[in-house]
C-alpha cells in the first residue's frame, strides 16, 4: 500500500479568510492550491468571485480558478472528478495539495466519496438544458413528480438545478436518482489523509468583512465587470440562468446597471454609480445577500464537516 499522504482542506465561509490562509501554508509546505469553490471555477467574474490575484498565482501555483466556461454546469461529482487528477499530479510532483473553498458539497464529495452516476447521452442532456433554460419552473417540477415522485418527495421544488439533474436521470435510465444514491460510495484513495483547516470567524468579524470586501471588489472593477458580463447575456454567449448569474452581488449589480440604461443613461460605471443615491438600495442588499450567504455557511461549516 503507498504511504499515507496529507492533503489539506481549507474550509469556511466566504470572505472569512481562506485564501490568505491557504497561501501561508502552501509557502510553508511548498504546495499547490485547487480550487473548490463553486463559483471560482467559472470564467466570467473573478473580480465579483474573489479569485486569486494574478500576483498571488505567480507566488503559489492555482488551479481549477476559471477552469470553465459559464455555460457548463458544475456538480460536486463533475468537480470531484477533476480535482483528483490534480491531487494525483500534485502528489506525484512532491508537493502539498491544498483544497480552498468554502463549497461544502464539493468538499464531503472529496473526503467521504459518491455513489456512481450514469452517463447521461446527449440528447438527453439537450433536452435536460431546454427544459432548464425555458420550461417554468411548476412544469419542471410536476415532470419530475410524474416520473420520480420519490424524488419530488424529497427535492425543494423551486430547485431548478436539482430537479432537471432528477429528471435527466430517470429518462437516462429508468431508474429514480434515489436508487442511484444509495449504491456504496466511491471513495477517495486509502493512502490519502485529510487534515481540515476550518476558517471561522466570529460572526461580528466576519459581516464586517463580507460589507468590506464587497466594497473593495466594486473599486477594483467588479462594477464594470459585470456590466460586461451582463452584455454577454443579452447578446447570448452566455445562457440565461448560469452559474454565475447567482454570484453573490451579481443580480443586483446587474439589475442597477439594467435600471439605469432603461432611464437613458449611456456611460454607467462604479464613478457614476457611488454618488447616484439610486445605487444604495443595491449596494445594501448585495451586501445584505453576502453576510446571509456567509452566515448559512458557518452554520454548514460547523456542524456537516
Amino acid at each position: 500500500m503507498p504511504e499515507e499522504t496529507t492533503i489539506h482542506i481549507i474550509a469556511g465561509p466566504t470572505a472569512s479568510g481562506k485564501s490568505a490562509r491557504a497561501m501561508e501554508i502552501a509557502k510553508e509546505l511548498d504546495g499547490v492550491i485547487i480550487n473548490c469553490d463553486s463559483q471560482q471555477i467559472y470564467d466570467g467574474l473573478p473580480i465579483l468571485t474573489a479569485q486569486p490575484s494574478e500576483e498571488d498565482k505567480a507566488k503559489i501555483p492555482h488551479k481549477l480558478y476559471a477552469a470553465l466556461d459559464p455555460n457548463e454546469v458544475c456538480s460536486a461529482g463533475h468537480w470531484r472528478e477533476i480535482a483528483e487528477p490534480l491531487i494525483e499530479e500534485t502528489l506525484a510532483q512532491s508537493r502539498t495539495p491544498i483544497i480552498c473553498g468554502g463549497t461544502g458539497l464539493y468538499i464531503k464529495a472529496l473526503i467521504d466519496g459518491l455513489s456512481p452516476m450514469p452517463d447521461i447521452p446527449e440528447d438527453v442532456r439537450a433536452r435536460a438544458i431546454e427544459m432548464h433554460e425555458n420550461w417554468p419552473i411548476e412544469d419542471i417540477f410536476a415532470a419530475v413528480e410524474s416520473r420520480d415522485p420519490v424524488m419530488a418527495e424529497r427535492l425543494d421544488s423551486q430547485n431548478r438545478a436539482r430537479l432537471i439533474r432528477a429528471w435527466e436521470v430517470f429518462e437516462a435510465t429508468g431508474k429514480s436518482l434515489a436508487v442511484w444514491q444509495e449504491l456504496p460510495r466511491q471513495k477517495p484513495p486509502a493512502h490519502w489523509h485529510f487534515e481540515i483547516h476550518k476558517v471561522l470567524p466570529a460572526r461580528e468579524e466576519l459581516y464586517r468583512r463580507c460589507n468590506e470586501r464587497f466594497e473593495i471588489m466594486l473599486q477594483n472593477g467588479a462594477f464594470e465587470e459585470t456590466a460586461a458580463f451582463g452584455e454577454k447575456i443579452e447578446r447570448g454567449e452566455v445562457k440565461q440562468g448560469a452559474p454565475l448569474t447567482k454570484a453573490l452581488g451579481f443580480p443586483q449589480l446587474w439589475n442597477y446597471i439594467r435600471l439605469k440604461s432603461e432611464q437613458g443613461q449611456t456611460s454607467i460605471t462604479w464613478n457614476s454609480a457611488q454618488n447616484d443615491p439610486e445605487f444604495a438600495p443595491f449596494l445594501s442588499e448585495a451586501q445584505a445577500q453576502t453576510r446571509h450567504y456567509a452566515k448559512r455557511q458557518n452554520t454548514w461549516f460547523t456542524n456537516q464537516l
